[in-house]
């Protein structure tokens, strides 16, 4: 099932985000050759250009590279990469303001994980 784009975000950023998941939910290994522009572009019914554009910025931060004449490729190391970078997000975006606001009420750290284990429990 191919995901939904949406129209409040650039297009470009959410193939290559697309692109990001299929590599960490190991649909697309390391190595492995990514569909070409053409198919991309077809598939979600947007430009090709478009399509070049998010695929350019994986290349750029070495997610994915080009071999001339036969089409983009994953990087060995990728999927690491990929891993570190959104446990970094993932600690900025939610535990530290989660931290933060437990400690705002009150709560030390052994009250916040009790509280995680119970909503991971319901």
């Amino acid at each position: 099932m191919k995901p939904s784009l949406d129209e409040n975000q650039p297009l470009f950023l959410q193939i290559a985000q697309i692109i990001l998941n299929e590599i960490v939910e190991g649909h697309i290994k390391e190595g492995e050759q990514l569909p070409s522009e053409n198919e991309l572009s077809s598939f979600y019914t947007i430009n090709r250009a478009t399509v070049r554009k998010g695929l350019q910025t994986l290349v750029d931060d070495a997610f994915i590279y080009k071999q001339r004449g036969i089409g983009m490729f994953v990087s060995e190391g990728a999927y690491q990469k990929i891993v570190e970078e959104r446990q970094k997000q993932f600690r900025q975006n939610y535990i530290t303001p989660l931290l933060e606001e437990g400690a705002r009420l009150g709560m030390d750290v052994q009250k916040i994980i009790q509280l995680i284990e119970k909503e991971a429990q319901s």
